[in-house]
C-alpha cells in the first residue's frame, strides 16, 4: 500500500516559476487535512537536522553549513552510523546510546526515527522545532526507494509528532558517483534554502505546511561535474514503481547470495521519476500514515459489503 497522494493548495504554491524559472507539472489534488500545526516565526527558523547517512556524512554537514549561513538556528540530531534503507523503523530498545561530540550536534545510536524521537523529546524538550529537515541524502529517494528510505523515515517521524518536515535527496536514476553527487549537494541545498524561505514567507506567521503533510524533495545531478542548475521544479507524486529487483542465489550452505539490479519501467506522468529523469527537482507531498483517501475507502466498503465474520 502506498501513502495517499496528498497535494493541498499550499504544496501546489511552492513550485512556482519564482523558484526555478519553469512551470511545474501538477498532480491531482486530494482533500487537505483541516487541522493546522503551530504557527511559524516570521524570521529564521529553529531546525532539527537529521539524515540516514550518519551525523558526520557530507550531505548533513553541508546542509548544516548552508542552513546556518542562511540565518537559521540548526541543530543536528542524527544517527551515529549509516542507517540507509531503514525506512520508518524505530528500535524501541530499553536503552539507547547518545553522543554529544560538539555543540549543536547529537549522534544517536539508532535509526533516523530514533534520532528524531530523541531530538523532539530531549534536545527540543522545551519547545518543538519549527521544521525538521532530513538530508541531504546521498542518492535519490524516488518511487519505491522513498517507501524504504531512512531519510524519508526521519521526516515521517517528525510528521507523526506534528512537526513540519522536508526530506532532501541528491541523485539521478543511475548508480550514484561519489564526486558528482557530493558536488550536486550544493545546488540541492541552495534550492532547499529557497524552498524554506518560500514556506516561511507564505506562512505569514501561520503553519509552514498543512498538519501532517511533508515534502519529499529530490534534486537531480546536472552536468558532468554535478554542479549544474536543474531544468525546473515540478510538483510531483511518488511514482508507484519499484525499480530495484533483488535476486537470490542458493549458496548451498543454508545461505543465499543477494544481488540487486535496476530495472526502470516507463515513468508515471507527473511522478517523481519522470521529473528527475528530465533534470527537474521533484517536490512530492507526503503524509505520515498509510491511508489512501476517501475514494479507496469507498471501494473497500463496496468490496466487503455483505461479508460476515
Amino acid at each position: 500500500m502506498r501513502r495517499k497522494r496528498v497535494l493541498p493548495l499550499a504544496a501546489l504554491m511552492l513550485c512556482t516559476p519564482a523558484l526555478a524559472g519553469t512551470a511545474p507539472a501538477v498532480a491531482a489534488p486530494q482533500t487537505a487535512p483541516t487541522a493546522a500545526p503551530a504557527a511559524a516565526p516570521a524570521g529564521p527558523l529553529r531546525i532539527l537536522l537529521t539524515n540516514d547517512d550518519g551525523y558526520n556524512a557530507p550531505g548533513i554537514r553541508k546542509a548544516f553549513e548552508r542552513l546556518t549561513a542562511a540565518g537559521h538556528d540548526v541543530t543536528i540530531v542524527a544517527p551515529l552510523t549509516n542507517q540507509s534503507g531503514t525506512g520508518t523503523k524505530m528500535m524501541s530498545a530499553p536503552a539507547i546510546s547518545v553522543k554529544h561530540p560538539e555543540p549543536k550536534v547529537w549522534a544517536v545510536d539508532g535509526t533516523p526515527g530514533d534520532s528524531v524521537a530523541f531530538g523532539l523529546a530531549e534536545v527540543f524538550a522545551d519547545k518543538a522545532p519549527d521544521l525538521v529537515v532530513s538530508g541531504t541524502n546521498f542518492g535519490p529517494n524516488v518511487a519505491g526507494l522513498a517507501t524504504h528510505s531512512g531519510t524519508v523515515g526521519g521526516a515521517v517521524a517528525a510528521l507523526e509528532s506534528g512537526v513540519p518536515a522536508i526530506a532532501l535527496s541528491t541523485g539521478g536514476l543511475s548508480a550514484p558517483d561519489p564526486v558528482t553527487t557530493v558536488n550536486a549537494m550544493g545546488p540541492t541545498l541552495d534550492f532547499a534554502v529557497k524552498l524554506i524561505d518560500r514556506l516561511r514567507v507564505r506562512a505569514r506567521s501561520g503553519p509552514l505546511l498543512p498538519k501532517g503533510v511533508g515534502l519529499n524533495v529530490n534534486h537531480p545531478i546536472v552536468g558532468a561535474d554535478g554542479k549544474g542548475t536543474a531544468a525546473g521544479v515540478a510538483a510531483t507524486f511518488q511514482d508507484p514503481q519499484n525499480f530495484l529487483e533483488p535476486d537470490f542465489t542458493d549458496a548451498g550452505d543454508g545461505t543465499w547470495k543477494v544481488s540487486v539490479k535496476v530495472a526502470l519501467k516507463p515513468a508515471a506522468k507527473g511522478g517523481d521519476v519522470e521529473a528527475v529523469a528530465a533534470g527537474r527537482i521533484a517536490v512530492s507531498p507526503m503524509n505520515s500514515d498509510w491511508n489512501t483517501g476517501p475514494a479507496d475507502q469507498a471501494v473497500t466498503s463496496a468490496l466487503i459489503s455483505g461479508l460476515r465474520p
